[in-house]
């Protein structure tokens, strides 16, 4: 079982429209089953989302756009957030 902290629960909260059409979440408890569900996961930098992607045999061409993908959420103290939808 995965644990996120608000802070990530928050930036979920606040971004989630980057992936998804429409809210899929409304409060932190909803979005924490959500995160759970998709088995999203944390890292802690940038190179970590690199090799995240890597490890996941995601092609993605243009590595330095791989922060801007639609499924990645920056937490913003240096985390991201990584929901495949």
């Amino acid at each position: 079982m995965h644990e996120y902290d608000d802070a990530v629960l928050q930036c979920f909260l606040r971004q989630q429209e980057q992936l998804f059409p429409e809210e899929v979440a409304s409060s932190l408890e909803e979005a924490e089953a959500f995160l759970e569900e998709c088995m999203a996961v944390v890292v802690n930098s940038a190179k970590e989302v690199r090799e995240y992607f890597e490890e996941a045999g995601i092609d993605m061409e243009d590595a330095d756009r791989i922060l801007e993908a639609e499924e990645v959420f920056e937490v913003g103290d240096g985390r991201y957030l990584i929901v495949e939808g």
